[in-house]
């Protein structure tokens, strides 16, 4: 099953982003309306240089999140961190890691899609409590968190945030229980998609949903424990990968060791598909997976699924370069670099002129001329949002003289919000959500436009046992079967504001 139509085309001009942050707030401004990437966690134990490999680690996974970034460690009394806005070698420096003295730490970084893009939610969020200090580092969304904070609200809980790491917080505040049981207890009141990392002074939890929506694996360096929201954070720091955590899985480690446990028995399989399709790194692993390989599978498949005849493929930078080769190498059309992204863009200071602001798709994107020039193209892409992104890009090959510019998405039409850590417009915005494929083609100015099965996008991702509903995978976003409850009486929310 594939969706393909052919029809006319239609010219619209670029406009730029606005504020301090390229990655700020929904991006709804942003010349690229793709999704955002959710967050970054990266965590130590057993290491004397935890901040550094921290630092290391946070780089690897620096495209989860470019809002801010932060580090707590820990030496088994006191905390030391630091947390500041911007990429991770804007916030930290030589004399700031040095400073960051223990051998167990947290680190994160952000992207904030609620739109709070403030210094007060960028994390690990530190607290103090009756058994000494907390720290909380987390990828992923509570989709009850409003619900449970009006609760505590009404119990007096003040809140310092609106990040919802911050629930988990004041409900193991609350609790009578020790650290490990009241952790456990609260984890289970939580309805959403995440991936936990909290340290004390003298421990370090790891906890992932019961669904396992969001990834987080384990490795080991020497005698050292690393977790990381993706495997390539390991590679960089010379870290043994060992397994992913499980859904509903807890780990302990402290003085006595590293201890199993769990919090919530495992529910349907549910790792996020996007994060095969776009976020994650191609570098990196996720369930026995590797991502650069599912990804040509991914285009192989789209070839099988809707071939077109033409004379180059290019893929758009970065995340679609993979099936981009994976389509060329099934239909034997070659493979060429008709688009070129620029990577120095991410964050800007200044307010551009306006007759850049009018150019601004080339200020991130660039056609290369002497390649596309006369050429039929197929352009491989990972995904359609509102719409507006792929038009641009399809006019700009079409301005440097491609003849003909067929579009191949190596996902479902993307119809629905998603309520675990994907920054997602309102379903109304999304444009698989109201328009038909024909209209889709001609919005975006394409010849042609396919999309990738569901089915062939399982099958190209493998990795899972064939008993798993829907291979292990979450496909919220494109069939609207959600694998928890996302409606909680008008007091629930989607995004992310970890």
């Amino acid at each position: 099953m594939s969706y393909e139509i052919k029809t006319g085309k239609e010219q619209e001009a670029p406009i730029l982003w606005t504020g301090d942050f390229y990655n700020e707030g929904t991006g709804s401004g942003d010349i690229f309306d793709t999704l955002k990437e959710e967050c970054g966690v990266f965590g130590v134990f057993g290491h004397p240089e935890a901040a550094s490999m921290s630092y290391y680690g946070l780089h690897a996974l620096q495209h989860r999140g470019e809002e801010s970034a932060g580090i707590c460690v820990a030496d088994g009394r006191d905390f030391n961190y630091h947390r500041g806005m911007g990429l991770v070698k804007e916030v930290f420096d030589k004399d700031k890691i040095a400073s960051l003295i223990g051998d167990m730490s947290i680190g994160h970084v952000r992207y904030s899609t609620s739109g709070d893009s403030r210094l007060t939610n960028a994390q690990p969020l530190v607290f103090k409590y009756r058994d000494g200090d907390l720290a909380i580092a987390t990828n992923g969304n509570i989709v009850n968190e409003p619900l449970i904070r009006k609760q505590l609200e009404q119990g007096g809980s003040i809140f310092q945030t609106t990040s919802d790491t911050e629930v988990l917080a004041h409900l193991i505040a609350r609790s009578q229980k020790d650290f490990v049981e009241a952790t456990k207890d609260a984890l289970a009141q939580l309805v959403g998609g995440f991936a936990f990392l909290l340290m004390t002074n003298d421990k370090l939890i790891v906890a992932s949903d019961p669904h396992g929506l969001r990834p987080l694996v384990m490795g080991r360096l020497g005698e050292a424990y690393v977790f990381a929201s993706e495997s390539c954070a390991l590679e960089v720091i010379g870290a043994k990968l060992v397994r992913d955590i499980e859904p509903g899985e807890l780990l302990v480690l402290d003085k006595d060791g590293f201890r199993e446990d769990r919090f919530a028995e495992p529910k349907r399989k549910a790792l996020c598909a996007m994060e095969y399709i776009y976020f994650a790194r191609p570098d990196s692993d996720l369930n026995g997976s590797n991502l650069h390989s599912a990804r040509k599978r991914m285009g192989s498949r789209m070839a099988l699924e809707a071939f077109v005849d033409a004379d180059i493929v290019t893929g758009v930078p970065d995340s679609s370069i993979s099936a981009a080769i994976g389509y060329a190498e099934q239909t034997g059309i070659p493979y060429e670099l008709g688009l070129i992204k620029n990577k120095y863009t991410g964050r800007t200071f200044i307010q551009p002129s306006q007759e850049l602001r009018e150019q601004g798709v080339k200020m991130k994107l660039s056609a290369v001329r002497r390649v596309v020039e006369g050429q039929r193209v197929v352009m491989i892409d990972d995904s359609i949002v509102r719409g507006t992104t792929s038009r641009r890009i399809v006019n700009l090959l079409r301005e440097a003289g491609a003849a003909e510019v067929h579009v191949r998405i190596t996902s479902p039409p993307f119809k629905n919000p998603c309520f675990y850590g994907i920054d997602t417009p309102d379903r109304r915005e999304l444009i698989a959500s109201y328009k038909t494929i024909a209209e889709m083609c001609e919005e975006i100015n394409a010849d042609s436009l396919a999309f990738l099965s569901p089915e062939g996008l399982i099958q190209s991702i493998g990795g899972y046992n064939s008993d798993d509903y829907k291979g292990g995978l979450c496909l919220s976003c494109f069939d609207n079967d959600y694998p928890t409850q996302v409606d909680f009486g008008g007091e629930e929310k989607d995004g992310c504001s970890c």
